[in-house]
């Protein structure tokens, strides 16, 4: 409650939010996989702000991250308490080329641990970005290639899939916060219908596979980001 209300004190004069009913029609005893653009990294904390403010349900909140900042630094440790409660979790800490042994023992737990988040527990939300990482091109209606992470994740666990576009957050916290007040730019958060996945889930287990999966579900959030350019051109 603590950090949506902040979160919620910083954005509010800038928030429209579209498709909230998308998210609303869902089978709230099984769990959600929310795949999303990732732009800032603000982008999944404003998402989940807006799920806790704005639906009743009850809900339980997961964002997979990397471990060395959220999990081996102060800030991040601060960041991941006063921000998301410990949401920012499971973390995954291998990184480079040559990961030492331990964590990597480590992230295979994390995986599976993932994947029984995603299989498992009424209102289970999990906030994925099918990118990996942030697109730092200034276009917001760009797009990194998607990983075969998101893909073998849904193969595995079978979750309800909801696409999710995000635009206008930027990563300078104290301009963002500023911005609520002093004419930023509007943050829009278009929430897309659950995905039929069956076409995918009854294929075999293979990269080939976990690829279709992640170019679907970006093809999907695009299609939310071409919604948002209409209506943007429209108001302009």
């Amino acid at each position: 409650m603590f950090g949506a209300g902040w979160i919620h004190i910083s954005t509010y004069n800038l928030m429209q939010v579209y498709g909230l009913e998308n998210v609303e029609a869902i089978d709230h005893e099984r769990p959600v996989v929310l795949v999303a653009n990732h732009r800032s990294f603000f982008d999944m904390y404003v998402v989940s702000t807006t799920l806790f403010r704005r639906t009743k349900w009850r809900k339980q909140l997961f964002f997979p991250v990397r471990g060395r900042f959220y999990y081996q630094s102060i800030a991040g440790m601060f960041v991941n308490l006063i921000m998301g409660w410990w949401s920012m979790y499971p973390p995954f800490f291998v990184t480079g080329k040559n990961p030492v042994p331990e964590k990597r023992v480590f992230d295979k737990y994390s995986l599976r641990r993932l994947a029984q988040l995603c299989r498992e527990g009424p209102g289970n939300v999990i906030g994925f970005h099918p990118e990996g990482t942030r697109n730092k091109n200034n276009d917001p209606y760009s797009y990194l290639r998607p990983q075969p992470g998101i893909g073998k994740l849904i193969k595995e666990a079978n979750p309800q899939v909801v696409p999710v576009f995000i635009a206008g957050l930027g990563n300078d916290l104290l301009k963002q916060v500023l911005g609520n007040w002093f004419g930023g730019d509007k943050i829009r958060i278009h929430f897309g219908s659950r995905l039929d996945m069956s076409e995918f889930i009854a294929k075999k287990d293979h990269v080939r596979t976990y690829k279709e999966i992640g170019e679907f579900v970006m093809s999907k959030i695009a299609e939310l980001g071409e919604q948002d350019r209409a209506l943007h051109l429209n108001r302009d």
